[in-house]
């Protein structure tokens, strides 16, 4: 059977080409081991599911794994207790091959509704039981646990878990409960209400062993720290990081070479599928999946050794950029729920403003929670080139943006910027500084300093719309500093975006500008001053620094 890239569902060695998992199975079998319970919590498509089946089978030989997916249960299965109940009963009966033969009847009972009391009690008393006889320590992994955290009933199930958790040095429990999901669930009430106050309210956390959703259960024999207290937090960080390094895209694309012969650069196409995905699991196989799949026979294309080349790799970049896949629509739903990602997100994309990341800025968390960034040296960065892509598309083709004036310049003018396929940088900064200076030359300096990359960015789009995109090298961003990279069929165009302080601050954005060719090996950059001294000279001029040209534009 011929493999193939997978972005539907989990994926399978047999049949799908994949990173290997074994060093993050590995690391997660030895958090059950030592009988950790804890959350997965990643953004969408970002292999929970995969690792889950993964580890389910890695686990089997020394555990009893239960394997139970919460979207396979129907909203009628949350409406009361006796409901879940009789849910969850069938749904152990049919991922479970074996019980103990009165285990099995009392669920059996449970699921037939024929139980005196289906409850949530009765129903951890047959699970009690079920762990002191069973002959291995039993595993419970539930994937899609977020799908049920808007429900009364579902937090009374996770409260239990966790009494009988703090009481496992004395009561039989399962050896790791292991729960995935997007949300995590001490941040249940976001999803509850995304528009009002939001409040935690986690089954996990304990106080003093009394809070409001107290289990049935008691307290008394619960362990305690040295002060006497049940633990605060009993949830186990979660450490094992699940996006793809570039050794792992590249140890997936050996494998696919060993099978096709297609003579690509594997370091080549492992660090362009890093440098734009910054290895989050869906994107990377993605873009494989449109260069094996949808690009392999056009015109250009005809052959595989064309497709898995830097231009192959644009053109799948292309593609995949307007492409509506379940992700790309799933993030921009959470942009619509959660009006304050908007304003994080904009800051990020346009004002160059640092953010420091915070834990208990709410806006923050819930952009990392559904994947738009990440923190790196505890500041806040857009995830990866292709989400900060995708969103410029968002921000600057909104039906507001599309109809200002700006914008409606650049439409009006792009077509005498392309000449013989290639992109006119020069010019395009010239007629910016023209029209920009016509439209908001008397603006105020905060207007420039705020706005002006933003403008400049509304010039430019329906210049490349359809055809070329652009992005803010994340090491440059700041509020003095944005260097924008265009890509214009297969050519690469870098402009320094900066807001002007002086001569000798310039000067050396000039060197840093000219430094910077050097990564993407150029001869020709762009600069693009916004100045707020009175006396300045508009207009476009070239600089040369040793062997390169800088094109120096201000407004």
């Amino acid at each position: 059977m011929n493999r193939t890239f997978n972005t539907d569902g989990y994926c399978d060695p047999e049949i799908n080409y994949m990173v290997d998992l074994s060093d993050r199975l590995a690391r997660i079998k030895a958090m059950v081991d030592s009988e950790k319970y804890f959350t997965i919590n990643r953004a969408r498509q970002y292999g929970k599911t995969t690792i889950l089946t993964a580890l389910a089978d890695y686990l089997k030989n020394d555990y009893e794994v239960v394997s139970l997916d919460f979207q396979t249960l129907s909203t009628l299965s949350f409406e009361s207790e006796e409901s879940f109940v009789a849910s969850f009963a069938e749904e152990l009966l049919d991922n479970v091959q074996q019980f103990p033969d009165d285990i099995k009847v009392k669920l059996s009972a449970f699921a037939e509704r024929r139980a005196s009391i289906n409850s949530l009690q009765m129903l951890f008393k047959t699970l009690k039981s079920w762990c002191a006889k069973s002959e291995k320590r039993i595993v419970l992994i539930i994937d899609e646990v977020d799908t049920a955290a808007n429900n009364q009933v579902f937090l009374d199930f996770l409260s239990q878990l966790r009494a009988y958790y703090l009481k496992r040095r004395r009561t039989p429990t399962f050896q790791s409960v292991i729960l995935a999901g997007v949300y995590d669930i001490r941040n249940i009430k976001r999803k509850i209400h995304p528009g009002d106050e939001h409040k935690q309210n986690s089954p996990w956390i304990t106080r003093e062993g009394n809070e409001e959703n107290e289990s049935s259960l008691s307290f008394d024999d619960c362990p305690r720290d040295h002060k006497g207290l049940v633990p605060y937090d009993i949830a186990a960080d979660f450490l094992i990081d699940m996006s793809f390094s570039q050794s792992d895209i590249a140890g997936m694309l050996q494998d696919y070479e060993s099978d096709h012969h297609t003579g690509m650069d594997i370091n080549l196409i492992s660090s362009l599928l890093y440098d734009y995905t910054s290895g989050y699991p869906y994107l990377v196989s993605r873009m494989c999946k449109l260069m094996d799949e949808r690009i392999v026979g056009t015109s250009i294309y005809t052959d595989l050794s064309r497709i898995w080349t830097r231009e192959g790799f644009m053109t799948a970049l292309k593609m995949l950029l307007e492409d509506n896949n379940p992700l790309f629509e799933s993030l921009m739903g959470k942009l619509n729920d959660f009006p304050e990602l908007n304003r994080v997100i904009s800051r990020l994309l346009f004002q160059g403003q640092s953010i420091a990341y915070n834990a208990d800025d709410i806006a923050v968390q819930n952009a990392l929670m559904f994947g738009f960034v990440k923190i790196v040296n505890s500041t806040v960065m857009l995830a990866n080139r292709i989400f900060e892509m995708r969103l410029y598309s968002k921000f600057l083709l909104d039906y507001k943006e599309q109809n200002s004036s700006i914008y409606n310049e650049g439409a009006r003018q792009k077509n005498q910027f392309i000449i013989d396929g290639h992109l006119n940088v020069r010019l395009v900064l010239e007629k910016f500084v023209e029209t920009f200076d016509y439209l908001y030359g008397d603006r105020t300096e905060s207007f420039l300093e705020d706005e002006g990359r933003k403008y400049f960015m509304l010039f430019l789009r329906p210049i490349i719309n359809g055809t070329g995109n652009c992005y803010v090298e994340a090491q440059t961003r700041n509020r003095e500093r944005m260097d924008l990279v265009i890509d214009y069929l297969g050519e690469q165009h870098i402009i320094e975006m900066k807001v002007w302080h002086g001569n000798a601050y310039n000067e050396r954005g000039r060197q840093q500008l000219s430094d910077y060719l050097d990564y993407f090996h150029l001869k020709k950059g762009y600069m693009l001053s916004f100045n707020f001294n009175k006396k300045k000279e508009i207009g476009v001029k070239d600089i040369v620094i040793g062997d390169r040209t800088i094109v120096e534009a201000v407004v």
